[in-house]
């Protein structure tokens, strides 16, 4: 979490849209269809922003996710090449093909 953001995910606000992005996503990962464990915002948060409810808050932005498709969603901040992942143990490993 970015230091900008950490006033709005602790805040009512954040925790009612979270909740209802589960229930409306049925629990379910959009992506892959395992169990989502992550709202992510389709267009990311900035201090430029994170103040626009349609943005920081509207369900049109959000989306739930599990935690390797919430990463795969962010894979241009890790440190690997697109072509590359780390496995469940850590290693970095090729990418397959629609991940």
């Amino acid at each position: 979490m970015k230091d900008f953001a950490k006033g709005f995910y602790l805040s009512k606000e954040w925790r009612r849209v979270r909740d209802y992005i589960f229930k409306r996503d049925a629990g379910i990962c959009v992506k892959c269809g395992e169990p989502g464990e992550i709202v992510h915002h389709k267009k990311p948060l900035t201090p430029e922003n994170i103040s626009d409810p349609f943005i920081a808050l509207g369900e049109d932005n959000l989306e739930l996710l599990c935690r390797e498709c919430h990463g795969i969603e962010h894979s241009e901040d890790m440190p690997t090449d697109k072509g590359l992942m780390f496995d469940e143990e850590g290693n970095l490993v090729e990418r397959s093909k629609g991940l």
